[in-house]
């Protein structure tokens, strides 16, 4: 088939543009910046450029590629500050409202029969219920306030590509990623935060956070791409845990001492509201779903043996 990737010079890029073409597809990589040519032109992929903020420019580019299936993993999110959580995700917000419309409206002129959108399963779902949720579960409905606007950007992405009309709409609720590329990898600021003892528990540790290695991620994508149908698919690992469990768990993968306990307002001071929701109240999510449909296994099951420090 003939796929453009949006957003395919990030970690997730690297990883599913060569799995893509490794599977006999022919890959287009929607990029912003000239200088990108020959980055995704290594990868296999044949560059087409636009700024996805720009309508026309998307458009133009969707009708260059020709795509069966457009696959949208634009994002920018950097170092998350949970301090200024808001501000983090400002320009990934935008890219999930305007950049996702842009692309959908190509996609419906270039008759584009599959979309396929990265989504958060990681930070999303509502706070109340048990520890794991489904794709049946609810968004939360009541966030913090530094979170409200990130949530609402997801959702707003997820309603539009399920909503499309005609396009079968696919949207991936990826876990937290770890491996190469991301916070979690070897040497990232993240886990030299965890080797310092600069990255506490706070309260209880209770929030259940779902993590995906990349690489697992990008090859539940490309079962989406090939045969996904309509709908939602959690795309994480099979070991949701607390933080109270998978922090001391890492920061002994990492040689460190035991990660500091600190209690909510003092978390709260140092942190931010969105920092202790992080730490104490986030619920995790099941695979079962993605396993069942896509016909995925994650070839790392668990983080305890999948992150490399």
């Amino acid at each position: 088939m003939r796929v453009l990737v949006a957003g395919a010079t990030g970690a997730m890029g690297a990883q599913l543009v060569p799995r893509l073409i490794e599977a006999g597809h022919e890959v287009f990589a929607m990029i912003r910046k000239e200088r990108d040519k020959s980055r995704v032109a290594q990868l296999g992929a044949v560059p087409v450029i636009a700024d996805a903020l720009d309508r026309a420019a998307v458009e133009a580019a969707v009708r260059e590629a020709a795509p069966e299936v457009i696959v949208h993993q634009l994002t920018a999110i950097g170092h998350i500050d949970t301090r200024r959580f808001e501000q983090s995700f400002a320009a990934t917000d935008r890219l999930r409202i305007e950049g996702t419309d842009n692309l959908l409206a190509a996609a419906r002129s270039a008759g584009v029969r599959r979309f396929v959108a990265q989504s958060n399963g990681a930070f999303t779902y509502a706070r109340t219920g048990g520890p794991v949720k489904t794709e049946e579960d609810p968004l939360d409905r009541a966030p913090v306030a530094p979170m409200a606007r990130m949530i609402a950007a997801v959702e707003h992405l997820e309603n539009a590509v399920l909503g499309a009309g005609p396009i079968e709409g696919i949207v991936l609720r990826y876990g937290a990623f770890y491996g190469p590329g991301t916070s979690m990898a070897p040497g990232s600021e993240q886990l030299e935060l965890i080797r310092k003892r600069k990255f506490p528990v706070v309260g209880d540790g209770g929030g259940v956070w779902s993590f995906v290695h990349i690489a697992d991620a990008a090859e539940a994508t490309v079962a989406a791409v090939e045969h996904g149908g309509r709908g939602v698919y959690n795309i994480v690992d099979d070991d949701p845990a607390p933080v109270a469990e998978w922090l001391p768990e890492l920061a002994a993968m990492l040689g460190a001492k035991k990660p500091m306990r600190v209690p909510r307002f003092i978390g709260r001071l140092a942190a931010g509201p969105a920092g202790v929701v992080l730490m104490t109240e986030l619920r995790g999510a099941s695979n079962a779903k993605a396993k069942r449909e896509l016909g995925w296994q994650p070839a790392h099951p668990t983080w305890r043996q999948g992150i490399q420090v």
